[in-house]
């Protein structure tokens, strides 16, 4: 269905383009009209006219997803809206089309709700979170510029994920990938020295540069063996050609498999996600938990027609899945600082999605998706609110005397003032005592917690038990791997909550932090809301979810609720917050102590700290050679042998032109005596020939 068809039937798909559009509109009118907006409003409204004009963006892109979400209930098989023409180039091996074709299904639109949805919150959490953070850090000029990337981010994430074609999905894929790079790295000139950020960036955008080359491999396999990129022409094929050449579709999946390591963050090329903790906390909440790092996800439950025709490749992936689970649950339980265990936490749980998708588990694998989206964005906002109620702490100032009322950079320049010396606003350890002090954060940071464990009647309860339902009957290695890394998860989120909010403070500006302004804490209660009553999305026997994407996803196996497994499940998940309470609130961990799991587990905990040593692992045996042979052409080759033959070059010239130099002497004389000497010279040939 077209634009035109689609405005006849009196629904709403001719408003596709328009998740894209929207956004773009309120990037531009930041860029443009953005310093003027700023200046004019008042102390109250004028400093955050950015925030709450690329927050009004990313809402009505919300609206429109609304829309099409109620066109597909009165219609459910969809539509596609023709927006350009883009690619048309024919040669000997085939003809090549691409055009800006808007996909309206049930499971574009889903994707299309988590990222505006979640996105808008995070966009109002981010007015007041940056607000205090440009100006903490010495530099109001970049509000505006972060609402802009903002935008961008949702507009790009938008494109991949209503995208008709595989070509027009790249250009989402690798958007996303550009704005993850500015915003990892827009404190570019902190950390490690000043480069700390700067390097973090770069180390996310090579290290996606690998996956997406998978992506291209697999797109150039997909036009040479179906002759199209456009989803419905591929899957219609797919059975033809799995018959008549089982390796390409085991080759196609296996490349998208690389890509989903990279853009989400699985074993090998999930390395780059922890460090990406550098962005500030509203980054990490809307890329790197709720939207850009599912994408992986997402190409999979898109591709299903052809995975499931390569049952070996969906063998793979569901490993990788689980294994990536199980060890990011691992190196989580060693970390320290608040987001670093948020970070690893996620990679975990995008574990258990790419385990269900790759099992064909694929409603459970997208409605573990949109719980995580909320809880995971939940557990960083509050995480986010926690760190700035310790900076304020350290300067014992109430926000209400600051940020929710004065918008002046130059009066705000002097009234946040530093963590104290040695105290790290983003250790646990430094941490303590938060309950009494922010309690509106301490009872969100609760319910998110609780749904991350998969405590029960929360989200995360309903959608990780479907998962172990789906994979204890596919896949019985994978699912031993997901039962441990649950009950991983319940230990090392108790582990967070008791340190960061039991006990006493064991620092002073632990002792004086102050609870968040409402512009940051009402979508804390609207996330809890939708953490505590997500599951409802897919209960079992309802199994809304599951009817709602069966319009899409054809190789649907039926959800089968486990009443054992999932008593199991939640007797793990509450065996694992109790070891925790045992290590960490019965006696709560004092100022200076030792954490408890080092002293029992020695140098097991260190490596856990360190990641299992991945990174200096991964130095080791690329980075560190890629430098010396880079080195090596730099130096022995470049200068050595390619400029020297330059130079040597240049040399013969300047020599020969120096000899030749000399015949020019300025003279007629001279001249007419070689012109003498030609002439003899010629006619003594021709008298001898």
């Amino acid at each position: 269905m077209h634009l035109q068809e689609a405005t006849n039937a009196g629904l709403f798909f001719g408003l596709a383009p328009w998740v894209v559009l929207i956004p773009l509109i309120g990037m531009g009118l930041n860029l443009v009209l953005g310093n003027w907006v700023s200046n004019r409003g008042g102390r109250r409204g004028g400093g955050r006219a950015a925030g709450w004009i690329a927050s009004l963006a990313s809402g009505l892109a919300f609206v429109v997803a609304v829309l099409l979400a109620y066109s597909l209930a009165v219609q459910p098989e969809g539509a596609t809206v023709h927006l350009a023409d883009w690619i048309v180039a024919g040669g000997s091996s085939g003809e090549i089309q691409a055009s800006w074709d808007f996909r309206v299904d049930t499971l574009s639109v889903t994707m299309m709700l988590v990222v505006a949805g979640v996105g808008t919150l995070i966009h109002i959490y981010a007015i007041g979170y940056e607000r205090h953070d440009v100006v903490h850090n010495g530099d109001p000029g970049r509000y505006r510029r972060f609402f802009v990337y903002l935008n961008l981010f949702i507009a790009a994430m938008m494109v991949l994920v209503s995208a008709d074609n595989f070509l027009m999905l790249f250009v989402g894929w690798e958007g996303v990938g550009l704005c993850s790079y500015l915003l990892i790295g827009f404190w570019f000139e902190k950390g490690e020295g000043g480069i700390g950020n700067a390097k973090a960036a770069k180390k996310a955008f090579v290290v996606n540069r690998i996956g997406d080359f998978g992506l291209l491999i697999a797109l150039f396999l997909i036009f040479w063996n179906f002759g199209s990129l456009q989803f419905d022409a591929v899957f219609a094929q797919a059975p033809q050609v799995a018959a008549a050449a089982p390796g390409v579709l085991m080759a196609i999946t296996l490349f998208m498999l690389l890509a989903v390591t990279g853009k989400s963050a699985q074993l090998p090329l999930f390395v780059w996600l922890p460090d990406a903790m550098a962005g500030p906390t509203p980054v990490s909440a809307l890329i790197h938990a709720a939207t850009m790092v599912t994408a992986g996800v997402y190409l999979v439950a898109r591709s299903h027609a052809l995975y499931v025709l390569a049952p070996a490749a969906q063998g793979v992936v569901a490993w990788v899945g689980g294994l990536t689970a199980l060890f990011a649950a691992t190196i989580a339980v060693g970390q320290f600082d608040i987001k670093k265990v948020l970070a690893y936490s996620t990679i975990s749980q995008l574990g258990f999605m790419v385990a269900a998708v790759g099992m064909g588990a694929f409603v459970a694998g997208m409605f573990h998706l949109v719980t995580h989206a909320f809880f995971k964005a939940l557990l960083f906002l509050t995480a986010g609110s926690v760190i700035q109620g310790m900076e304020r702490g350290a300067g014992h100032e109430r926000p209400s005397e600051t940020d929710e009322h004065e918008t002046d950079p130059a009066a705000l320049a002097g009234a946040h003032t530093s963590v104290d010396a040695g105290v790290n606003a983003q250790d646990m350890r430094h941490m303590g005592g938060l309950r009494r002090r922010m309690k509106l954060t301490w009872a969100t940071y609760l319910i998110g917690a609780l749904a991350l464990a998969g405590i029960f009647p929360l989200s995360g309860f309903f959608s990780k038990d479907e998962i172990l339902a789906g994979a204890m009957r596919l896949q019985p290695g994978v699912f031993a791997l997901l039962l441990a890394a649950a009950f991983l998860t319940a230990f090392y989120i108790g582990r967070q909550l008791f340190l960061v909010f039991a006990g006493e403070p064991r620092t002073q500006p632990a002792s004086h932090a102050q609870e968040s302004p409402a512009v940051m804490t009402i979508p804390l209660v609207v996330l809890a809301f939708l953490s505590a009553v997500g599951g409802a999305l897919n209960l079992p026997s309802i199994l809304t979810l599951e009817h709602w994407l069966e319009h899409t996803i054809e190789a649907i196996t039926p959800t089968e609720f486990s009443l054992s497994l999932a008593v199991v499940a939640l007797m793990l998940a509450v065996a694992g917050l109790a070891l925790a309470w045992a290590l960490y609130a019965r006696r709560p961990l004092q100022a200076g102590q030792e954490d408890p799991l080092r002293l029992r587990l020695g140098w097991i905990f260190s490596a856990l700290e360190r990641g299992w040593r991945v990174d200096e692992i991964y130095q080791a045996l690329f980075v560190r050679p890629y430098q010396r042979f880079a080195d090596w052409l730099a130096h022995p080759v470049d200068q050595g042998f390619i400029d020297a033959l330059g130079s040597g070059l240049a040399g013969g010239v300047r020599s020969v032109s120096t000899v030749l130099r000399r015949l020019q002497t300025g003279f007629v004389r001279s001249y007419a005596l070689a012109v003498l000497a030609g002439a003899v010279a010629i006619v003594t040939y021709f008298i001898l020939r």
